[in-house]
């Protein structure tokens, strides 16, 4: 039987995940065991062990009732609900650190990867500025960033291709510097042999494959996954029914963007209108 492993310093999801399966070994049981106790599947308590599922404040009741944990793990789990990272998220990012390639598409910013810590900061801010996280929840996004950045400096690295709608470099975000260091920065991973970036123009208008972000992950076996995500979701797709047509439109899409060279000249001349 293959047991995927945590790391609880993912996530405070993996962090639930792996205190559930901990106390769940120590008496014994099955996740069909513990499931019966609480009254779910044994499939739904693989994915809340291993942080592809936030547990409900219903489920970790039921948990410490069957544990006997007096409330520890539905007080826990209030730390994963309140986290400001999407579900399917964490499980994404322990994917991406060791993916072979990395396809992304964005809308409007910079993608995460190629973002400056500044361009980050101001983008994190400014959700904070609006209520829409904490700043404890502002610094976890942060530091999960500044570890997923650091993966890109493995080695082998992976491949990353990036098309970006032409909004992302208009977009001005932390002021002018801040947004001239961050098209330097763009320029400069450009010319890593590992990196490919596009632009798609506005005048694209219908033949631009995607309306929302979406990252396509080629792992190392060869395997694709998806990871899309709206304002409120986020959703992983491991099915081949599910994520061959996005790749599909992702490779529409990449002959429909700019070249590099045109896309870099279009970064280096708007640059030449910033600080």
């Amino acid at each position: 039987m293959n047991r995927r492993d945590i790391d609880p310093t993912t996530s405070a999801a993996a962090a639930f995940g792996a205190r559930l399966r901990s106390l769940r070994d120590e008496r014994g049981w099955t996740q069909e065991d513990l499931a019966s106790r609480i009254g779910c599947t044994g499939s739904h308590i693989s994915a809340v062990e291993t942080g592809r599922r936030s547990p409900t404040q219903r489920f970790a009741a039921g948990a410490d009732r069957a544990l006997g944990t007096s409330g520890r793990l539905e007080r826990q789990s209030r730390s994963v609900r309140e986290t400001s990272l999407l579900e399917g998220f964490p499980e994404f990012v322990a994917l991406e650190a060791s993916a072979a390639e990395i396809r992304l598409f964005e809308v409007g910013i910079i993608p995460g990867l190629l973002q400056t810590p500044d361009y980050a900061e101001a983008i994190t801010r400014g959700a904070v500025r609006r209520g829409a996280i904490t700043e404890q929840q502002a610094e976890e996004r942060l530091t999960l960033l500044a570890k997923r950045q650091d993966s890109l400096l493995r080695s082998p690295a992976p491949l990353v291709y990036a098309v970006l709608d032409e909004g992302c470099i208009r977009r001005t975000v932390g002021g002018p510097q801040t947004m001239a260091a961050q098209l330097d920065h763009l320029l400069l991973l450009a010319e890593r042999s590992s990196v490919v970036v596009q632009l798609t123009p506005f005048d694209l208008g219908e033949r631009r494959a995607f309306d929302l972000p979406v990252t396509l992950l080629t792992l190392r076996d060869r395997s694709q996954i998806a990871y899309s995500e709206s304002a409120q979701s986020g959703r992983l797709e491991r099915e081949t029914r599910y994520v061959q047509p996005l790749v599909t439109a992702y490779h529409h899409l990449q002959v429909e963007a700019s070249p590099q060279e045109q896309s870099l000249a279009a970064i280096e001349q708007l640059r030449k209108g910033t600080p």
